[in-house]
């Protein structure tokens, strides 16, 4: 992306599409945070070019500030983006960055390096026009992997912002912005047996996998779908060699709920479960990593100004409440939250990802009018 202009309020598609490709192609997965940190290094220098000040936070998350934001009885208008991605080093050689008419392929791209670049190019329409309080950004490094190093940040800047707006990708297909998301939770279970002879007196071991098959079960039955409550368990290992009563198995499971009670009664279950064999032992771990993301009132009305926006603009916008978690419900309990207001497409996570290119302009004039004009105080 070339450096911007001091003050514009035109978009530039070629400079925004330039831009998407330099991050696409500096490959940044969750795992290698010197990687995460070169895309960093990239949104700084824009962020900079538009007068910027810029800091690094504990956990390795770069602060923007522009305007007022920062100033004592000033709140600002914070955007939320990350750097990370799910996908792995080389993922490029094999789904390389490409455009195919109005589509831009490309790990990354709608999830969410076009977000990114959304907010780059709205604050580049909006200098000299910021909102009272000015606007502050946070690029974190490990949203994809639950925010565990990052959450002490955001949180920490969601109670002293205005509002936040969130630049993960809309609802795909529909471009439907998130008023909504399910709390997001992960328990591991550990199974310590007996090992002994699979053929000589086998009794005498107590078998972890036969265990560990049972508490599946037990856990699964967790699930309540119609209240919005799903657990998952996505791994399972265990045992050695065939002959031998196995000593050890272990699964994860994965949980989704749509309220705190909810969270707190997987919890308890969870807590509870207990092996047939008393001679077997039981270590769990995990919990709830973010908490659901639940349509407040403020919420409620940023969606309703964001509305009142794009029909203006020339467009419709919906509303959605979806199943994945994001740095929104972390924030949305502390401050007035949307999300979804990033690059529109479809295929997250998935090897059609790609940004909707006769949609990305709308999208980010509606992301610029919503930081002048939040419709929250």
């Amino acid at each position: 992306m070339t450096k911007p202009a001091s003050s514009s309020t035109v978009l530039d598609p070629a400079n925004m599409l330039q831009g998407l490709q330099t991050l696409v192609e500096l490959e940044s997965p969750s795992s290698d945070l010197s990687a995460v940190g070169r895309v960093q290094d990239v949104v700084q220098g824009w962020m900079q070019e538009l007068g910027a000040r810029a800091e690094e936070l504990p956990g390795q998350v770069r602060r923007f500030r522009l305007g007022q934001a920062g100033q004592p009885g000033a709140r600002p208008v914070l955007i939320l983006m990350h750097a990370d991605t799910v996908w792995p080093h080389g993922t490029l050689a094999e789904t390389p960055f490409r455009v195919e008419g109005e589509r831009a392929y490309g790990p990354g791209t709608y999830d969410m390096k076009g977000g990114v670049v959304m907010a780059v190019h709205a604050l580049r329409m909006l200098q000299g026009k910021l909102p009272v309080g000015g606007v502050e950004v946070l690029l974190t490094a490990d949203e994809e992997v639950g925010s565990l190093l990052s959450r002490g940040a955001v949180e920490a800047a969601a109670r002293q912002a205005r509002c936040v707006l969130v630049v993960e990708p809309p609802v795909g297909g529909t471009h439907a912005l998130k008023t909504g998301r399910k709390g997001v939770g992960m328990y591991s279970l550990k199974v310590r047996g007996v090992a002994a002879h699979a053929g000589n007196r086998p009794e005498e071991g107590a078998s972890a996998i036969l265990e560990a098959a049972r508490l599946v079960v037990a856990a699964q039955a967790l699930a309540r779908p119609e209240a919005g409550t799903t657990v998952s368990v996505g791994r399972i290992a265990g045992g050695g060699a065939v002959n031998v009563i196995p000593a050890h198995a272990e699964f994860d499971a994965d949980l989704r709920v749509s309220t705190v009670a909810e969270g707190e009664r997987l919890a308890h279950g969870f807590a509870a479960l207990r092996p047939a064999d008393s001679r077997v032992t039981l270590t769990l771990t995990g919990g709830m990593n973010r908490p659901p993301f639940e349509r407040l009132m403020g919420t409620a009305a940023l969606y309703v100004q964001a509305r009142r926006h794009a029909r203006t603009l020339g467009f419709e916008i919906e509303e959605a409440f979806v199943g994945g978690g994001s740095d929104g419900n972390l924030t949305a309990p502390l401050s007035p939250t949307l999300d979804g207001l990033g690059a529109p497409g479809d295929g997250a996570h998935a090897a059609h990802e790609h940004v909707r290119l006769d949609r990305w302009l709308d999208h980010t004039r509606l992301l610029a009018a919503l930081i002048t004009e939040p419709g929250v105080n």
